[in-house]
């Protein structure tokens, strides 16, 4: 029985790991994400297949780095990294859903008004969207211009 622990180790240590706990104070304002990539069959498949349907989500190439999910606010000041190499396509999705990005069904698909800040809960410029244009009558006047009149010297 003894003998079994280190087959029990190896088989579960690496889901120990892979697993990643979202640090949800470090990432107050996350408005989107890059993924840095080198190699990795499974990221690569994540890269290829799956990054075009998320919004706000693009891909930098970096060589001989290892690939990373950077959590960027909406001023692109980085929040977090989180790395990718030992996480499968499924698990990358995962995370992505949990931590809010919107998901097209296709490529080419709009994304919805109410998605269009996602993963981030809204507006940075909200005060711009929110106040409401003044009506017509909360115009000033423009001033008109004075009517020519014809000098009486001439």
């Amino acid at each position: 029985m003894s003998s079994m622990w280190p087959l029990f180790w190896a088989a579960f240590l690496p889901s120990i790991i892979l697993a990643y706990e979202v640090d949800w104070k470090k990432l107050d304002g996350l408005a989107r994400a890059k993924v840095e990539l080198n190699r990795l069959r499974e990221v690569k498949a994540f890269v290829t297949q799956d990054i075009p349907l998320y919004h706000n989500l693009v891909m930098k190439h970096i060589p001989g780095a290892d690939p990373e999910l950077v959590l960027l606010n909406h001023y692109y000041e980085e929040l977090d990294r989180i790395p990718l190499s030992h996480m499968t396509r499924t698990d990358i999705n995962s995370l992505l859903a949990e931590l809010g990005f919107y998901k097209k069904a296709q490529a080419e698909d709009e994304v919805p008004d109410e998605f269009r800040f996602s993963p981030a809960k809204d507006s940075p410029f909200k005060e711009h969207h929110t106040r409401k244009a003044p009506a017509n009558s909360d115009l000033p006047e423009e001033p008109q211009p004075e009517k020519a009149t014809p000098h009486k010297d001439l």
